[in-house]
């Protein structure tokens, strides 16, 4: 595919810090950064607000046809049909939806052709759970960040106290692994490495070890011909 800049594909199950650390990459290269757990989630609340049932594949086609999205503030906030559903998404509730929406084959092939297009010109950091297995599996870079579960837990239940929806952290690691399960047994774009990601894992790391290994890769990569700009 002939882009005028490279795709940077960061991929990895929830808690291991792929939002925080795609955002910083994205702006030290002056890139756009795409969120695209966030358009799963923002799909499922704007599909249960209007009572489309979630196991309905047909319904969730035909909400498909009807839906915008766009992006603001760099890529911080995420509108569907011109309403923002920044705040929404962070709800433990969008998070569950998401996961039973993310399964449904009609709406994981409408996402990720509009996640192509979206970054269709390069110049992008992109975060997920199948970028660089299915969306891009031909992006220049490629990362699989990954934790253990209970460094996971900690770090989403700190994220959730703000919000008084924290439950025990057991809870939290339960709920993970519950998702992992889902995530990595679904019949349609699972999560999985790719096999040329490079995997990192940030159980012991911290935010600003993991940028600068990931700067590394980048570097890397980008001065091997990996990109036609």
């Amino acid at each position: 595919m002939n882009r005028r800049g490279p795709v940077i594909a960061i991929d990895g199950p929830s808690g291991v810090g792929k939002s925080t650390i795609s955002r910083i990459i994205a702006r030290r290269l002056g890139f756009r950064y795409i969120d695209t757990g966030a358009m799963y989630r923002a799909f499922a609340v704007a599909a249960h607000d209007e009572g489309v049932d979630v196991d309905d594949e047909d319904a969730l086609e035909r909400f498909c046809e009807r839906v915008e999205f766009r992006f603001g503030d760099e890529g911080e906030r995420i509108f569907l049909n011109g309403r923002d559903y920044t705040d929404r998404i962070r709800e433990p509730s969008a998070g569950k939806l998401a996961s039973i929406v993310s399964t449904r084959r009609k709406v994981r092939e409408f996402l990720v052709e509009l996640q192509r297009r979206i970054a269709r010109d390069g110049c992008v950091v992109m975060e997920g759970r199948d970028i660089g297995t299915v969306v891009f599996p031909d992006a220049e870079v490629k990362i699989y960040l990954d934790a253990s579960s209970r460094a996971r837990a900690e770090r989403r239940y700190t994220q959730l106290a703000p919000s008084n929806a924290v439950r025990a952290v057991e809870d939290v690691a339960r709920e993970i692994e519950e998702r992992d399960e889902r995530d990595r047994n679904r019949p349609h774009s699972p999560l999985k490495k790719a096999d040329d990601a490079v995997h990192i894992d940030t159980t012991e790391l911290g935010i600003r070890e993991v940028e600068e290994r990931i700067m590394e890769i980048v570097e890397e990569r980008l001065a091997g011909g990996g990109t036609d700009s």
